[in-house]
């Protein structure tokens, strides 16, 4: 009997055990417990801890709560002026009412991954849809991503989701038609460059035009007052000299000199002998008279 009774006290404990290990909710910082009753939700525990269940009754899933990285696969996406481009992207998202998510998505990653997946897709597809090339590329800053984000709207509130970023990591063109693309690139860039320097030469002209203008004008307005200056320096000579030979005291010196000048000039060549008649002015000065 006595055997009997520990073996019943064992089975007993054991059974305790099992059935408050049973009742135990344990919900960690990272994660919602959805604890469920026949197979509906009763109730949703979101604060970290430890809460009781019905043992044997109900049972306990669990939903992350911090956020989550989808990468979505490439996929070929037409812009408005027609030209095809890969999207490669990836998107943040996380549970923000894990009731809904479980009523609508059977607490699926999976299928929360696959509804998003249709979501983006479309919405990158609508945004690329009605914009250039030209604006696509140079949307990657941010504006794409607003503009898909936007797109989207509340439609994920159904299933109790928040898309929180969507990042495209690549956005370029499809292999077949990159070279078309890259040389219709560098004609439009060689054609900016050929109007600049066109730009550039006519200006450059028009500044060598106005600064020959200047200078020809001030060489003119300088020879103008050389000329002038020149002929007050004659005036004056002639005023000097008409002073000096006005001059009683001074002529006959002047005349002394004017004439050895005269005769300086007059002697050219290797024969430096002059022949002077009596009556000559030069020989004048030699005689004395």
């Amino acid at each position: 009997m006595k055997i009997i009774r520990r073996i019943l006290l064992v089975l007993i404990v054991f059974a305790a055990l099992i059935t408050g290990a049973s009742a135990l909710v344990i919900t960690h910082e990272n994660e919602y417990s959805l604890v469920r009753q026949f197979g509906k939700i009763d109730h949703v525990v979101s604060n970290a801890g430890i809460s009781f269940k019905l043992p044997f009754i109900q049972s306990v899933d669990q939903l992350p709560k911090q956020t989550l990285l989808y990468d979505l696969s490439p996929s070929d996406v037409i812009t408005s002026d027609k030209k095809t481009m890969i999207c490669d992207s990836y998107i943040l998202w996380h549970i923000t009412d894990p009731l809904k998510f479980a009523q609508t998505l059977n607490c699926s990653i999976t299928n929360a991954e696959s509804r998003l997946d249709a979501i983006v897709y479309n919405s990158t597809k609508n945004v690329i849809s009605s914009t250039s090339q030209d604006d696509v590329i140079s949307g990657r800053n941010g504006a794409l991503s607003q503009a898909v984000i936007a797109n989207i709207g509340a439609s994920l509130d159904q299933y109790g989701i928040e898309l929180l970023a969507f990042e495209t990591k690549k956005l370029d063109l499809p292999s077949d038609n990159k070279a078309a693309v890259y040389e219709r690139m560098i004609s439009e860039r060689d054609n900016i460059a050929a109007t600049y320097t066109a730009e550039g030469s006519s200006e450059a002209q028009m500044i060598r035009n106005s600064t020959d203008k200047e200078v020809t004008v001030m060489l003119s307005e300088a020879e103008k007052q050389a000329e002038i200056l020149i002929a007050e320096g004659e005036a004056e000579y002639m005023r000097i000299l008409s002073e000096a030979y006005a001059d009683p005291s001074r002529q006959e010196f002047y005349s002394f000199v004017r004439s050895l000048d005269a005769l300086k000039a007059s002697m050219k060549g290797g024969n430096k002998t002059v022949i002077l008649s009596p009556d000559s002015p030069i020989a004048q000065i030699f005689y004395g008279n």
